[in-house]
């Protein structure tokens, strides 16, 4: 079952096809090593894949792609594994937020310039933070495109990010301990509750915290990435492409991926790893797959689950430490195009009151297919509304399924009042919890987006790709830079380049 002609060194097993894992695993095919891909779904994508019903296609999660602009992380990747890139259109504006109350809603525009304007008028007096944010974001952004490793582990992990630095960069260096309310506090800010809101909003979607606990200096970014030439873009078909095209490219260059197929334990020899158990979920059938380098694509309470007793004390327990991740409800909608309103954006946010949290249905984030993208037959469209909650509840409750539909109740009822929801257009009504996506990604508990941008889980102080056990490399949305198939692919791309340099 192993590849065992393989030259030493070179046999690589990689746990998940989420992004971050296919990504880095069709790097290191192309690069002519023997590459093994096992995940225990039915379908490859993690978080960014996709499901059918009646006809309709819909993302499961992720539901918009960053860098995919030429010199983007996705442009960067297809192009030096031969693929052709997605088809895609801009998300143009990114998104719509309607605070509570209000009808019009808050436009981010893709041009710099119509989205100035608009912050302008919409949140007067604002300026000064958003200039800080693209100050801090422009050698960020640079910085980033250097291919630093952080946090590093190595030498050889200290001498890339030296080189990644220029002068531009100390700009960055006086915030690197501050968060976003921190900033707003000394800019006289705070008590802006309009702004304040908005960016909790806008935040919470990308970093997984609140602007009081978002490190600053990765709110540059996610506040500035969907203006141009960056961008958000939403893909022709489904999510689904992304890891179609990267699946293509590892079978074409010799790699394997093996679905429902489950890694059960890391196995370590010498403080080194040596292979994984992997079973076979159809046959019941179990082996042990020897690995030089073993890739996790998973959440980093998974892999010290995998490590069982092998795992670092340490290590252990600073994600024992880690606080609760966020979990989201999800509702699907296949409804007929009569419930959508006219020049509906694509991505909308709303939160429906200042009093209560943004989770559990005060805030819906919203994904509406567009006509001919592929998601649903013509006259008709997809509806995708997500919304943070606990996970604890989800698996403490005894009536799960009560639970469930007084939450799509609650949801459906919240989207009527933008969307024409009566009985006659709704064809198709599906709701996902923690649970579900427990089960579908095998995810510890369900959680999705990462760990939460605070200062002391972000860049330097993060999660390393570099784990302590020789030979084991952590991609995805628990390492730096964070989630979005953006994020997990630059993951991707720095653990190769640190195995290869191994």
């Amino acid at each position: 079952m192993s590849h065992a002609s393989s030259s030493s060194g070179r046999r690589v097993v990689v746990v998940g096809a989420g992004i971050g894992g296919l990504t880095a695993a069709a790097l290191l095919a192309r690069r002519g090593y023997a590459v093994r891909v096992f995940d225990q779904a039915r379908v490859a994508g993690g978080c960014a894949s996709t499901f059918k019903r009646r006809g309709f296609t819909f993302d499961v999660g992720a539901t918009q792609v960053a860098g995919l602009e030429p010199g983007g992380i996705h442009h960067q990747i297809f192009g030096e594994l031969d693929l052709p890139l997605p088809e895609a259109t801009p998300c143009d504006p990114s998104c719509a937020v309607f605070l509570p109350g209000e009808t019009e809603p808050i436009q981010v525009w893709r041009d710099p310039v119509a989205w100035q304007a608009e912050r302008q008028r919409r949140f007067p007096g604002s300026e000064p933070f958003w200039q800080l944010m693209q100050a801090l974001f422009k050698p960020g952004w640079r910085f980033q495109a250097r291919q630093p490793v952080l946090p590093p582990r190595s030498p050889w992990d200290l001498w890339q990010l030296t080189q990644a630095l220029r002068p531009d960069t100390l700009v960055t260096v006086p915030y690197t301990f501050s968060t976003v309310g921190q900033v707003l506090r000394q800019m006289g800010l705070a008590d802006d509750c309009r702004l304040k809101t908005f960016l909790d909003l806008q935040l919470k979607l990308y970093s997984q915290v609140s602007a009081d606990e978002t490190a600053v200096l990765y709110a540059a970014t996610a506040l500035s990435m969907s203006q141009a030439p960056q961008g958000l873009w939403h893909l022709q078909g489904s999510m689904q492409v992304l890891s179609d095209s990267l699946e293509k490219a590892l079978v074409r260059d010799g790699g394997l991926l093996q679905l429902n197929h489950g890694v059960r334990q890391i196995h370590t020899a010498q403080d080194r790893v040596s292979g994984v158990t992997v079973a076979d979920q159809n046959t019941g059938k179990t082996w042990v797959e020897p690995a030089d380098h073993v890739v996790a694509n998973v959440t980093v309470q998974n892999l010290v689950q995998l490590l069982g007793d092998r795992a670092p004390q340490g290590y252990q327990r600073r994600v024992e430490g880690l606080p609760e991740g966020n979990g989201a409800f999800v509702l699907y909608l296949g409804v007929e195009a009569a419930a959508i309103p006219n020049d509906c954006p694509p991505h909308l946010q709303f939160l429906y009151s200042y009093d209560g949290p943004i989770a559990e249905n005060n805030t819906l984030f919203v994904s509406v297919s567009r006509p001919g993208d592929g998601r649903a037959p013509e006259g008709r469209a997809t509806i995708v509304a997500s919304s943070f909650t606990d996970l604890a509840p989800w698996w403490q409750v005894s009536d799960y399924e009560a639970m469930k539909q007084s939450y799509t109740n609650s949801a459906l009822q919240r989207l009527a009042s933008y969307f024409d929801l009566r009985a006659e257009h709704l064809i198709h009504v599906e709701a996902a919890t923690p649970r579900t996506f427990a089960h579908f990604t095998a995810r510890d508990q369900g959680s999705v987006g990462g760990l939460g941008m605070r200062v002391n889980t972000f860049g330097p102080f993060g999660f390393a790709n570099r784990t302590p056990v020789a030979g084991l490399w952590l991609v995805g949305d628990c390492t730096h830079p964070g989630e979005g198939t953006a994020g997990v692919s630059y993951s991707a791309q720095t653990v190769v380049r640190q195995i290869v340099a191994h």
